[in-house]
């Protein structure tokens, strides 16, 4: 993977000579970007390759150049031609040997490949290993098992992806958390102060909640629940709840995110600043801090007060303001993004830009993140097909808004009834997009970081493929790498446990079983002293206890690597996944932290999604293991 500092120097290559930046120790940067400084460069490949429903003669009279030969190679299938494969996807975009290639070559190109095809795919797979280790370019289990892996719940072809939309706010551009939302959480306590509520002697506190997390508007809770919705963990104010106080107070009622006037889910980073000034003002409320004079007050309505509070401080504008001016204190810098973005484009793929942030704002952050990295006569504005603003997600799924074309640097608009390659929108919707750009359904991949307004949504009501941002996956991989050890001695006590309940399980039956005058379910067990038997339960029952006694508090910080409070973002205890990771896997095709780990996937990528386990398919294993042996 080249280092930030080559990447730059490659992507200015086409800009004037310029003496190119010092130079950080590194891995030798990837070759395919270096074939951009040849002096003579070929367009991409896909626009070099004739599509497979073509027509016409396949070479110009006169003599045939280099580029002529081949493309006399290969073709893209089209739209018109693709088919369905045996996963499902579409093989629209896909590469192909020409027809008269093959025939040449002998009907299927047998005639190059000697022997059986899986001893050739075998030998191929090993050199294929070798040559991408000789080119510097990281081997494809490395990349998909690290922090900046793309991970795929739903098997995706991006070949036969022709749109890639993204959105910006924590998807394209990254924000330093601590920076935005402690500014946000400022400006919010400001206008809670100016309501008259107690804040001065508060301060933001990010590790007090992660994403995924739920608040319970009626109990002045924040939650933390399975995949089922049952709840884990919970916090009441800023103190954490005991196992024994969770499931007295929830029992068994799950979290239900269709029901919004009591749950509300923490979809993105964003959320980060309202919950941690709901739940200090929960402590407030609790301690008779606020005034009277503020009405009789329950844990909904200091929700709402919260809500306004923060949404006064996004409205007014103060918060843009100060981001705009100095938008170096709060945007970390990606150097490797915009190279993503321009394979994607060279590649055929159209690329739109859809935001809920107004122009100003959308051009200010996009000018700072990604023209200090292109060539001098390339602006943000020219990897995007169509950039839309103010889009009003998710009603830009669900609904049709007028839409206006900014026509000005100052943001002029003028109404608009048809958008075209090239523009720049405000308002509309994604039906307007499919019709404009002649697409629909599983053409488009959409990639956000906000479960509902992104993923869920153009999921739920256009079919489209869609790709989750979550930047904190990259902490969590590593803390799930740091703790490995300590989970493996947790689990290793976990199964001396059970084994050890499984003898003290058979021993209380073979008890009860005499007490009432029937024989043991063995004879062994039958014929065992009286004695022995209660003193093999006493000793039994003694090491069980003394176990939980050491699983207790480990299981308690299993996760703390992550957050001591509420452990690990993607599972709720040690063995089941959390609600946010369900969430994750209904509507998000694949994850990642970051867009730029496209870049070392290629736009070509095949993605399959991994085998889900059942709880039967280990015992399935074993019994087969076992049938061997026999």
């Amino acid at each position: 993977m080249a280092d930030a500092a080559e990447l730059v120097r490659l992507l200015r290559l086409r800009a004037a000579p310029r003496p190119s930046p010092p130079q950080r120790s590194g891995p030798p940067p990837r070759p395919q970007r270096l074939l951009r400084a040849l002096p003579r460069r070929r367009p991409p490949l896909s626009l070099r390759c004739r599509a497979l429903d073509a027509s016409g003669p396949a070479a110009v009279e006169g003599e045939r150049s280099e580029e002529d030969e081949e493309e006399s190679y290969f073709s893209v299938t089209s739209s018109g031609l693709s088919q369905v494969d045996y996963l499902g996807q579409s093989t629209r975009g896909d590469l192909n040997v020409r027809r008269e290639r093959l025939e040449a070559l002998g009907g299927n190109g047998e005639s190059t490949l000697h022997g059986p095809i899986e001893e050739i795919a075998w030998k191929e797979a090993e050199e294929a290993e070798t040559l991408l280790h000789d080119l510097g370019i990281a081997d494809p289990f490395s990349v998909r098992h690290s922090p900046r892996g793309i991970f795929c719940t739903r098997t995706l072809n991006l070949r036969s992806i022709s749109v890639i939309g993204y959105d910006m706010d924590y998807t394209l551009i990254h924000y330093n958390v601590m920076a935005w939302e402690g500014r946000a959480y400022d400006y919010g306590m400001d206008n809670l102060k100016c309501m008259g509520f107690p804040v001065d002697d508060l301060k933001f506190d990010p590790d007090l909640v992660i994403r995924g997390l739920v608040i319970d508007k009626e109990k002045g809770n924040l939650v933390k629940a399975d995949r089922f919705g049952y709840i884990k963990r919970a916090m009441h104010g800023t103190q954490m709840l005991s196992t024994p106080s969770v499931s007295e107070i929830y029992g068994r009622e799950l979290v239900d995110l269709r029901k919004e006037s009591r749950w509300e889910f923490l979809n993105t980073l964003f959320s980060v600043s309202e919950a941690v000034m709901f739940m200090q003002m929960v402590d407030k409320l609790d301690q008779g801090l606020v005034p009277s004079e503020l009405g009789p007050l329950d844990y909904k309505g200091l929700y709402n007060a919260v809500s306004k509070a923060l949404f006064r401080a996004h409205v007014e504008g103060q918060l843009k303001r100060e981001i705009m001016a100095e938008p170096e204190r709060f945007v970390e810098p990606d150097p490797e993004l915009p190279l993503a973005l321009l394979d994607q484009k060279e590649a055929g793929k159209r690329l739109l830009l859809i935001t809920n942030s107004d122009y100003h704002y959308t051009n200010k952050m996009m000018n700072h993140a990604f023209n200090c990295f292109l060539p001098n006569d390339v602006g943000w504005r020219d990897l995007f097909e169509m950039v839309i603003v103010s889009a009003r997600k998710p009603e830009f799924f669900q609904l049709s808004h007028p839409l206006y074309e900014v026509v000005t640097d100052d943001g002029l608009m003028r109404p608009c009834f048809k958008a075209t390659s090239g523009g720049l929108y405000s308002g509309g919707s994604a039906q307007m997009v499919e019709k404009s750009l002649d697409i629909h359904g599983d053409e488009i991949l959409y990639v956000g970081d906000h479960i509902y307004t992104d993923v869920s949504q153009s999921k739920v009501n256009l079919r489209w493929r869609t790709a989750l941002i979550c930047r904190e996956l990259e902490d969590e991989f590593d803390a799930l790498v740091q703790s490995h050890g300590q989970k493996e001695k947790l689990v290793t006590l976990i199964q001396q446990k059970e084994i050890v309940g499984d003898l003290f399980n058979q021993l209380r039956l073979a008890q009860q079983r005499r007490s009432n005058s029937r024989p043991a379910q063995t004879l062994a067990a039958t014929c065992m002293d009286d004695q022995e038997l209660t003193e093999s339960m006493q000793k039994l029952l003694i090491v069980m206890q003394r176990l939980d006694e050491k699983i207790g508090p480990m299981l308690e910080s299993d996760g703390e690597l992550f957050n001591k409070r509420w452990g690990w973002l993607s599972r709720a205890g040690l063995w089941d996944k959390s609600h946010l990771t369900r969430q994750i896997e209904k509507y998000a095709d694949i994850y990642t932290s970051r867009v730029s780990n496209f870049l070392h996937y290629t736009p070509f990528m095949y993605f399959q999604s991994q085998e889900q386990t059942l709880a039967h398919d280990a015992h399935s294993y074993f019994r087969e293991e076992s049938i061997k042996v026999q």
